[in-house]
C-alpha cells in the first residue's frame, strides 16, 4: 500500500540532485533519507531494493543500497 507512495518520493527526492555529479547525489539522497523519513519507511524502500527496486532511478537505489550497507 505504501510503497509505491515511498518509491515515487523516493524519485522526487533523485530528482533534485539531476544537476550533480552521482557521488553527490548519491550521498545527498542517502542523507536525505536517513536524516527526514521515518525507520519503518527506510526498512520498507530497503526491502523494495533488496527485491530488485526495478522502479527507482539509478541513484536512488545505490543510495538505499548505502543506506541498507550502513554507509
Amino acid at each position: 500500500m505504501w510503497l509505491p507512495k515511498l518509491v515515487y518520493m523516493a524519485n522526487q527526492i533523485g530528482r533534485f540532485f539531476v544537476t550533480a555529479d552521482r557521488a553527490t547525489a548519491v550521498e545527498g539522497i542517502a542523507d536525505h533519507l536517513r536524516r527526514f523519513w521515518d525507520p519503518q519507511m527506510r526498512a520498507e524502500i530497503i526491502a523494495y531494493v533488496d527485491q530488485g527496486g526495478d522502479d527507482l532511478d539509478p541513484p536512488v537505489r545505490e543510495a538505499v543500497e548505502a543506506l541498507r550497507d550502513g554507509q
